[in-house]
């Protein structure tokens, strides 16, 4: 293999050694490795040569060095790549993922081989460590000291980090604040260009760590998860025996449609093994559900509001209804099992709502501990198939320690055993796992509908929050926010029917829980009560349209031949937005138009023909919306 020469520019006070960079498939970036002042970094330029993000790279373990210690030894010739693979749900059903590797070799303080991976994608790059470890010795993780600049970024919208990362993602103007930062980050760059932070392809050889620029304003550290996290429970420092390698440091930078439209994180992601449980998947089946929890809170032990759920699912064409917590407790006129009996005689298959358990949890919520051990999982999964449920939701993890990570990967390789879906709560950020594990159909990690029932918050942020979450929590994988409702919860929504309506198009995730009671959606309009019975959850295209983080999102999506299209507004004054549908086949078109009425309590409903060649005016109220629903004529 061909090796790069060192190039050495002189400075007046310091020396930078270059290591000639490699470029994305398209050209339009390069990353270059560079070493100064005892500091190796990963650098991505655009083809002008302008920094987009200047990242420190390294770690350490209790026995060497690899950061500040780095020698350079070579930096392989970039080599293209083109990846296909299918998703079963996601933001595209087929992806062709292509992109330029090459490794940057060092050896540590003691001399030990370390490697740098780096993928350059047209819509960004990740990269990550590697270590050989032939021998097998056992590794203990001391720190990482990969930290990223961004040092054209003017604005960001940065989550405070919390182990369930369900937090705003408020505008930070200028420099920013200090403070620790949950995945993903996004800022905004010079040039209309933005570029959003993450982690992907976390393993067992890991805990998930977070960002902090505590230190540093101007740095975005890697940092490990806080010794509190758990109860306390587990070791904050990782380890790992034999040949390792860390989770990708992933950003993807480009438009705000690169950014919505990106793959990357499932790109890096390891593929299911065809000689695992997954290699046949026919039990995965994305979907949607009824919910009792958003309307009642202790709805499940009501066996009668249970029936209620079943029958909204039933009349209205959804294939899951999720019996949430309590359901060890139901009463008023019948069990759990009689339940679900109930619902697979509708047609109805039932999810089932469990607290994670252990000691790492606050929580007591029953029913508790049933998912805390493999000898627990299997007796519960086998007694869940028996009874016919056919996928579970796992609560209150409360820890990225790689011990927690273990427990999560644990509950999806048994949940495959018995053919079971999975959707987590309470639970880690997305990082990758719904590729490898296809059959995790969702998670939570967001500020979703449920905040309705906790504080009035949502009342007064909750069209903007809805503008920020397709830029950046919903970017790295698909998102249990619970969407869609038009009556009220503890605390009263502010977003117009329309906007709570487009929702379901405007958010993805492999299966929906509906959150509204029966009547909300019952007396919706006959059109729009239409399409809540038939929106898909699986996608064959994503194209993202126009939109601000916090401002606007408008989004199309396309399923068969069907599209769809998704407008939010997240300001507290009206807005028109234009749009041209040319991401349709040629013909004509019969559309569908849910638009704001004259209040936000009201919807218009109308249809109209249009081509790829038309132009659409759409009109919204104060934190309104809108949503088109294409049909070929």
């Amino acid at each position: 293999m061909k090796k790069h020469c060192l190039l050495i520019i002189s400075l007046v006070l310091s020396a930078i050694f270059a290591f000639a960079g490699v470029k994305s498939p398209d050209g339009r970036l390069e990353v270059l490795v560079e070493q100064k002042d005892g500091s190796t970094y990963v650098v991505l330029k655009d083809i002008a040569g302008e920094e987009l993000v200047r990242t420190v790279a390294g770690f350490t373990t209790g026995g060497e060095d690899f950061s500040s210690s780095l020698a350079f030894v070579s930096l392989s010739d970039g080599e293209r790549f083109t990846e296909s693979y299918t998703n079963i749900h996601g933001k595209k059903t087929q992806v062709n993922s292509s992109y330029t590797r090459s490794v940057a070799s060092f050896t540590g303080g003691k001399g030990t081989p370390m490697s740098i991976e780096l993928r350059l994608f047209n819509d960004g790059l990740a990269f990550r460590y590697l270590l050989d470890n032939k021998e097998g010795s056992h590794l203990e993780f001391t720190g990482e000291e990969t930290a990223f600049s961004l040092p054209s970024a003017t604005r960001r919208w940065l989550q405070k980090y919390i182990t369930c990362y369900e937090g705003d993602f408020p505008l930070q103007e200028g420099a920013g604040r200090q403070g620790v930062w949950g995945y993903p980050a996004l800022f905004q760059l010079s040039g209309g260009r933005f570029a959003l932070l993450t982690e992907a392809g976390l393993t067992r050889s890991y805990c998930a760590t977070h960002l902090s620029n505590v230190a540093d304003a101007s740095l975005y550290r890697v940092s490990y998860p806080d010794a509190r996290e758990g109860n306390g429970q587990g070791d904050v420092n990782p380890s790992w025996d034999g040949a390792w390698s860390s989770p990708w440091r992933v950003a993807i930078v480009g438009s705000l449609g690169d950014i919505v439209e990106s793959t990357m994180v499932d790109d890096v992601s390891p593929a299911p093994s065809l000689n695992s449980q997954l290699s046949t998947l026919n039990f995965i089946t994305p979907g949607r559900a009824s919910w009792v929890y958003w309307a009642y809170n202790h709805g499940t032990k009501d066996f009668q509001t249970c029936r209620q759920y079943v029958d909204l699912a039933a009349g209205m064409g959804w294939e899951y209804v999720l019996f949430d917590w309590e359901w060890d407790a139901m009463t008023k006129g019948g069990r759990l099992e009689d339940a679900v009996k109930y619902a697979l005689s509708r047609g109805v298959k039932p999810w089932m709502w469990y607290n994670s358990g252990g000691t790492h949890t606050g929580v007591r919520a029953t029913p508790l501990d049933r998912m805390l051990t493999h000898e627990n999982r299997v007796e519960e999964f086998t007694w869940l198939r028996n009874l016919g449920v056919v996928g579970v939701k796992v609560d209150f993890f409360e820890s990225d320690k790689q011990q927690m990570v273990d427990y999560y990967l644990d509950i999806l390789e048994d949940a495959a055993s018995f053919e079971m879906m999975v959707n987590f709560h309470g639970c880690t950020l997305p990082r990758g796992w719904s590729r490898t594990y296809p059959h995790l159909m969702s998670q939570e990690a967001v500020y979703g509908a449920e905040q309705y029932n906790n504080t009035p918050f949502m009342t007064d942020n909750g069209a903007r929050i809805n503008c920020l979450l397709p830029y950046t929590r919903n970017v790295v994988g698909p998102m249990d926010y619970t969407p869609v409702a038009f009556t009220n919860s503890q605390h009263p929504h502010r977003t117009s029917y329309v906007h709570e309506l487009a929702l379901s198009v405007a958010f993805e995730s492999g299966v929906q829980h509906w959150a509204d009671r029966p009547e909300g959606f019952l007396s919706l309009p006959d059109e729009a009560r239409e399409h809540m019975s038939e929106v898909p959850v699986v996608w064959d295209e994503t194209r993202f349209l126009r939109g601000y983080p916090g401002e606007s999102f408008v989004v199309a999506r396309r399923s068969g031949d069907r599209w769809y299209v998704a407008g939010l507004n997240g300001r507290n004054e009206p807005c028109e937005m234009l749009l041209s549908p040319d991401f349709l086949p040629a013909g004509e078109f019969d559309v569908t138009v849910f638009a704001d009425g004259e209040s936000q309590d009201r919807m218009s409903v109308t249809h109209r023909t249009v081509t790829f060649a038309d132009m659409i005016i759409m009109k919204c109220l104060p934190q309104g919306g809108f949503l088109l629903s294409f049909k070929a004529l």
